[in-house]
């Protein structure tokens, strides 16, 4: 590592004192063999007692800018600065560092580091290093012993780790079920009886510092605050509402010819990218009927003109209309099926733009609105071919839930729009037609024929997946959305 210089520290220039506090207490060095003599790890402290357990005393680690007054030593003092955001990503950061801690180094893991400003050391050492007991923050071990650690944890606890997802553990403990979902050091948890999930976090407790944040308020229906946020980021909270995410007539392309210099200054001080950065956020997560509309926008990143900027507000102006809708399960239906359609190549790059979506007791789990990859003759090719991709997913999420709850004791339906791609995958009396289709593509074949999948023709005024692969006018937009799952809270 780098020797950190005066005045630096992981974030914004800084370490915390807690941090360097938790450093000593788990032990994180030992004396550097090349150091003849013991080398003293130590660190001046000066805790401010201010009533507040969640506050962190900041100081550089050299005193410098302190001493001039540039840095607050506080949070209260940090939240009453015009630049509090950036102090308050900094205490996020270095809060998320001191998990990393809990991740101990084993034998034969020799790390070597030099020591920072504020360990002090023997003056005749000219370049004194410890030895690493844990994995630090940002060192390339740091993210897979605190899994390890957190595993084995969560093993002694009761909870196995999925084999469908490595970041999901479960476990039952007589006829109750708790499940826990992990990113880094966020966890949630979930179970059939509240009191069994107390005693985990009792538990958990006991061999962690954690913070409990108390019963989910909302998750799915998450998105209402983040679309207001970023309405009013890009001053569109008081646009027009619009009733879909694009007009079906808007035929978007490339601009093959340089833009007029006013149009390119005017377009350089628009901001594109992070209007479509702030929508991904929404696509993939809990906005199913913005996926085309939002992948359509991105292919013009390189060179965005005022067309473009405009079917960007457009889909904002859909959001402030619809920003109330929450995915919603435990309808009427049941139980776990997919939809996967395919345009007919519209698009300037003649790449037909392939969707599909899996429902689960009649909302939305998994879906894509993508760019084929090759260039297919036929629809029934086309459709032959995303049904693979659909399949593959289906695989997964099969696994997903048998491993979870039970095991799935019936083909999982598929439905699509073409018979002839349902024909391709019975039998190969098409060979004329397809038999310069990639080997690979032919899985979802083999997939129905032991019984996985069910692949059944869905009538297109009825295909979930349409609205993942083309613009659609009002009354359609209105029906998928609602067959999607997504309903007003």
């Amino acid at each position: 590592m780098r020797r950190l210089q005066e005045g630096e520290g992981t974030r914004d220039g800084q370490i915390t004192l807690d941090y360097m506090k938790q450093l000593r207490e788990n032990n994180s060095h030992t004396n550097s063999p090349n150091s003849r003599d013991n080398v003293t790890l130590a660190f001046e402290e000066e805790l401010a007692e201010d009533g507040d357990d969640n506050d962190l005393v900041y100081a550089m680690v050299a005193g410098t800018s302190e001493a001039e007054g540039l840095d607050p030593s506080t949070v209260q003092e940090a939240k009453s600065r015009s630049d509090w955001p950036k102090w308050h990503d900094a205490i996020a950061a270095e809060l998320k560092s001191l998990t990393f801690l809990n991740g101990k180094l084993g034998d034969g893991e020799d790390i070597y580091m030099e020591l920072l400003e504020g360990y002090l050391a023997p003056r005749n050492l000219s370049r004194p290093v410890a030895k690493l007991n844990v994995a630090l923050y940002g060192s390339k071990q740091g993210a897979l012993k605190w899994y390890q650690e957190l595993s084995a944890t969560l093993g002694d606890l009761g909870l196995q780790c999925m084999h469908a997802d490595w970041g999901v553990f479960h476990g039952r403990i007589g006829k109750d079920i708790i499940i826990l979902a992990s990113h880094v050091d966020d966890c949630t948890v979930m179970g059939s009886s509240p009191n069994l999930i107390r005693s985990f976090k009792a538990e958990i407790n006991t061999q962690y510092k954690i913070t409990d944040l108390g019963p989910i308020g909302w998750l799915l229906g998450m998105k209402e605050s983040y679309i207001n946020a970023i309405l009013t980021k890009y001053n569109l909270a008081d646009a027009k509402p619009s009733a879909i995410p694009m007009d079906p007539s808007l035929k978007l392309m490339q601009a093959n010819v340089l833009q007029p210099a006013k149009e390119a200054t005017c377009m350089k001080n628009v901001p594109y990218h992070a209007a479509v950065g702030s929508l991904m956020h929404l696509a993939v997560g809990t906005r199913p009927d913005i996926a085309f509309t939002v992948s359509t926008v991105a292919q013009f990143n390189n060179a965005p003109t005022p067309t473009h900027w405009e079917a960007i507000k457009w889909i904002y102006k859909y959001l402030v209309s619809t920003k109330s809708l929450a995915l919603t399960f435990g309808g009427i239906e049941k139980g776990l099926k997919g939809y996967t359609d395919a345009d007919g190549a519209m698009q300037e790059h003649c790449h037909t733009i392939s969707g599909y979506t899996y429902l689960l007791d009649g909302g939305v789990i998994s879906w894509a609105s993508c760019k084929q990859e090759l260039i297919t003759l036929s629809t029934a090719e086309v459709e032959y071919v995303v049904a693979t991709h659909a399949a593959k997913e289906g695989l997964w999420l099969r696994w997903l839930i048998s491993e979870m709850f039970c095991p799935l004791k019936y083909p999982i339906p598929l439905y699509s729009d073409n018979q002839a791609a349902i024909a391709l995958t019975k039998d190969g009396s098409y060979h004329s037609r397809t038999k310069h289709i990639d080997i690979r593509y032919h899985f979802i074949r083999f997939a129905t024929e032991n019984g996985s999948f069910h692949l059944i023709y869905c009538p297109t005024e009825e295909m979930v997946a349409d609205t993942l692969t083309k613009a659609l006018p009002s009354i359609k937009a209105k029906h998928f959305v609602q067959s999607l799952g997504l309903c007003s809270k």
